[in-house]
């Protein structure tokens, strides 16, 4: 009867075990789909081309995100894993050793195997267990996964089964001599489970998922994500620095599946854990809409004020930039944190001191010095997309299915670093000034909460969503639904049927731009790649069709049925949440 979530890093295609008796996850998924949204594909795929011109980074160490996870894999599991790596050696050869079949294996061959398998997984770890079955079926990520439940745990899934035959299929290009490849599926097989059901089987099988988890969590998280920096907030606790752009369609997709089988899993916009907050984010994340600009800003504050190297320049201006200022006792350390996690000069083990000095003479004397009128330029250019995307993200993350955890002071604009920010109390009781942003987001934020108190049927199990579709030549940065409560009446083309997991008489958009219409209900319409918008003209004549009746802003108090034109809605604050009368 408690609310239960598990704090469980998922990949973007990757989905809760549906036998897991939880609520779901803490909601690191839900951060990534959100801020996503406020990613320009294009923008960004301008800003990696002029992170590399700049840096020019080995493809290895930074220059591309797949090569850098990788050789950030093999450096962990060789070194600070190398112990755990042993075990497992240790356990496979016991196992190889009592089965004639299997007793060729040397120990060498075996660590390999299990290094090369572990490097390749590109989740956090697999979910098998001896004597345990398989899902039967693998369902892509528009569906739910392994119906096949078991006491005492989650079983391994067919997604789990086809993901490490899928690993074990590229880790034999590690052995020159095929016969000593067919080492890796022995290994395989162990880590599924498949080899038998002794102590050693119990024990390789269960230490090899906490093993992967581990290699993940510090070669991803504390080390790749500090190597690879075209754009920092894409480098979050869930994310794919590789492919951080979601598009409306999978949001409207993730946030409909959420609502059918995982309507009361967790959703979280900035935590202690995450580098950087969802405020600093909204900031960083316009720079993929204004790309030129921060090359050649970057460029002259880096001729001002000379750094040890690029990538410290490129990674100590933008974060400066998500705070909005060089502020030396927040900055320096979080950048010190930065080149020790990435571990390409200096190391929290292995510290460099003199390069340490030369970072924070470089922080003090470029970031933390800049003249004022350096952050009022780059205020003019990021402001008022940030504004938008700081607004945006909160609204979603409020609205959207699951349930809202919101961190200490993200009531009002907070721009934070995990260190040493994350680390200090809160500020409690702290008013922000009138028409600011932070009294913007602190509307926004009381108005939802208060929402979902007064009608909590809009938002939970059993609730309605649907995306609304925008018609008009800019409709792409407009990203809205509507949420209704379990006894309002809908008509097509909604989706009606019941959760798989949950079994729940739920409705989804899902198939189309569904519109769900009922006798109440609350339409959430947040903007985004707003500085885009501004270039192709504004809002001009887009509309949103809304919902049959008379809707009112809880924000501004303005009215609106029909298809109204944003122009109109949108005209005094980047985000609307309405209500019918």
């Amino acid at each position: 009867g408690r609310w239960t979530v598990v704090e469980k890093i998922l990949a973007r295609d990757e989905w809760l075990p549906d036998t897991w008796p939880v609520a779901g996850t803490t909601g690191y998924d839900a951060l990534h789909h959100i801020d996503g949204l406020f990613v320009d594909p294009d923008g960004l795929e301008k800003l990696t081309a002029l992170y590399r011109a700049f840096a020019a980074p080995p493809a290895d160490l930074g220059g591309d995100w797949a090569a850098t996870v990788r050789r950030a894999a093999h450096e962990v599991v060789t070194h600070e894993l190398a112990a755990e790596v042993a075990r497992l050696t240790r356990t496979a050869s016991r196992i190889c050793a009592a089965d004639p079949r299997l007793r060729d294996h040397a120990p060498w061959a075996l660590r390999t195997a299990i290094r090369e398998l572990l490097v390749r997984l590109p989740v956090y770890r697999p979910y098998a267990s001896v004597g345990r079955p398989f899902a039967s079926i693998y369902r892509p990520s528009t569906s739910v996964g392994g119906p096949h439940a078991s006491l005492g745990g989650p079983s391994a899934t067919g997604a789990d089964a086809m993901m490490l035959r899928s690993a074990a299929a590229d880790a034999r290009e590690a052995f020159t001599v095929e016969q000593e490849a067919q080492v890796v599926h022995v290994v395989r097989d162990a880590a599924l489970g498949e080899l038998g059901d002794g102590p050693d089987h119990r024990d390789f099988c269960a230490r090899f998922g906490q093993t992967a988890a581990a290699l993940r969590a510090k070669s991803v998280e504390d080390t790749a994500f500090y190597r690879y920096a075209p754009l920092l907030s894409a480098a979050e606790v869930g994310g794919d620095p590789g492919r951080p752009a979601v598009s409306p369609e999978e949001f409207h997709a993730f946030a409909a599946r959420r609502s059918r089988d995982w309507p009361a899993t967790g959703t979280v916009l900035s935590t202690h854990d995450t580098k950087r907050s969802a405020d600093a984010r909204a900031r960083l994340a316009a720079l993929t809409e204004c790309p030129a600009w921060w090359g050649r800003t970057v460029a002259e504050l880096t001729r001002s004020a000379p750094a040890p190297d690029p990538h410290l320049a490129w990674t100590a201006w933008q974060t400066a930039l998500a705070l909005g200022h060089g502020d030396a006792e927040r900055l320096v350390p979080a950048v010190l944190k930065a080149v020790r996690e990435a571990g390409l000069r200096t190391t929290w083990t292995e510290r460099n001191a003199a390069y340490e000095a030369e970072v924070t003479a470089f922080l003090e004397a470029g970031p933390c010095a800049a003249d004022p009128s350096v952050w009022t330029a780059i205020g003019a250019e990021l402001d008022g997309p940030a504004r938008a995307n700081a607004l945006g993200a909160a609204l979603l993350q409020l609205t959207m299915p699951g349930v809202p955890d919101l961190y200490m002071g993200t009531e009002h604009i907070y721009p934070a670093l995990v260190d040493p920010d994350n680390r200090r109390p809160p500020e409690l009781g702290r008013k922000p000034e009138a028409h600011s942003l932070s009294a913007e987001k602190l509307l926004l934020t009381r108005a939802a909460l208060r929402l979902r108190r007064e009608h909590p049927g809009w938002f939970g199990p059993g609730s309605g969503y649907a995306p609304l579709t925008a018609e008009g030549p800019t409709a792409a940065h407009c990203t809205a639904f509507v949420r209704t409560g379990t006894s309002e009446r809908t008509e097509t083309p909604v989706q009606t049927g019941a959760s798989e997991r949950t079994g729940a008489s739920v409705r989804t958009g899902v198939d189309g731009p569904g519109t769900a219409v009922g006798e109440r209900g609350a339409v959430a319409v947040v903007t985004r790649l707003s500085r885009r918008l501004a270039e192709a003209g504004g809002w001009g004549a887009t509309r949103l069709p809304l919902p049959p009746g008379r809707w009112r802003d809880l924000l501004t108090g303005r009215t609106a049925e029909g298809a109204v034109p944003l122009e109109e809605l949108l005209s005094r604050l980047p985000v609307a949440l309405l209500v019918r009368i």
